[in-house]
């Protein structure tokens, strides 16, 4: 009888502690990598990130049953390297297990194109000279949250753009070497190039636009959301035209992490997409957001599907 009450007594004590298991509570934490400056989609400045990718993080961590833990990278061009093998050499070291807002190109998804590569900029990271080369694995993509798209800023009190056609009797600026700077150009044959004024890649856009030089320019709706937040009192605004440009975002994995990661990344983008959260939290963060768009994967922006209306 003793012992059957030691054993009741044993297992009445362990109870609270299958609890916490069972939620999660002591699981590690989640580790998501973000960009560190791409406001509005994440900043983590002073320890502290924000942002609409950090918003879908931690969904994703509450419906894990696991703490979010932020690690910020930057990354910058290199000739050794690209945005896909840095983003795998991170996921490859353990440095996280989800990337936010990963271009989700063929090109850029399955086995890795070298054997291995360095990790980007983050904390704890040794001099760029110093770093281990990464054996690389297979990256898997979660389902897409959002789609890049192309917009037209102008000032406040100009007349409505629904289509590229009401920029017919307009100065529409097209930055040389852009795709939205050739589609400008190319749009119906040049219906627009008779108004259209040409702007260097080293001119600043934004002053060409408050000055009155241009009255129009399209460009990538994530360019004006980062302007605007840093300059709240400017009196441009993005136009209602979106242009989807046939590209997505989305988390990315490796291949060899838990099925059940992507499995939750997907259950909670797809709810967020359709209990409007998703909405919401783009409005909140002050983001332009687009809906993704058909192929989910794709070969990346066409501009032949650009210049169908």
């Amino acid at each position: 009888m003793a012992a059957r009450r030691l054993t009741r007594l044993s297992s009445l004590r362990l109870l609270p502690v299958l609890l916490i298991l069972s939620t999660g509570a002591w699981a590690s934490p989640l580790k998501v990598c973000v960009s560190e400056d791409s406001p509005p989609q994440s900043t983590v400045h002073k320890g502290k990130a924000t942002g609409f990718d950090v918003r879908l993080a931690l969904a994703v961590a509450e419906a894990s049953g696991r703490e979010l833990q932020i690690v910020p990278f930057e990354t910058e061009f290199e000739k050794e390297s690209t945005l896909s093998q840095e983003i795998n050499a991170l996921l490859s070291s353990g440095q996280c297990e989800l990337v936010s807002g990963f271009p989700l190109l063929k090109s850029d998804l399955g086995p890795a194109t070298r054997p291995s590569a360095r990790v980007p900029d983050h904390p704890g990271a040794k001099r760029k000279r110093d770093r281990p080369f990464i054996p690389l694995g297979e990256l898997v993509p979660s389902l897409p949250y959002q789609a890049s798209a192309l917009g037209v800023v102008q000032k406040s009190d100009h007349a409505p753009v629904a289509n590229l056609m009401d920029l017919k009797d307009r100065k529409t600026g097209a930055v040389t070497g852009t795709l939205a700077g050739t589609l400008v150009s190319l749009y119906r044959q040049g219906t627009l190039r008779s108004q259209m004024v040409t702007l260097a890649q080293r001119e600043n856009p934004w002053t060409a636009l408050e000055t009155g030089r241009i009255d129009s320019l399209l460009m990538p709706t994530a360019a004006y959301d980062a302007y605007r937040i840093k300059h709240p009192d400017t009196p441009l605004q993005l136009a209602a035209f979106r242009r989807p440009i046939g590209l997505n975002l989305g988390f990315v994995a490796l291949a060899s992490a838990p099925k059940e990661l992507l499995d939750t990344a997907n259950r909670v983008i797809t709810q967020a997409l359709t209990d409007g959260r998703m909405q919401q939290w783009a409005q909140q963060e002050g983001l332009s957001w687009t809906p993704p768009t058909q192929p989910a994967i794709s070969d990346g922006p066409s501009l032949q599907s650009l210049m169908s209306d």
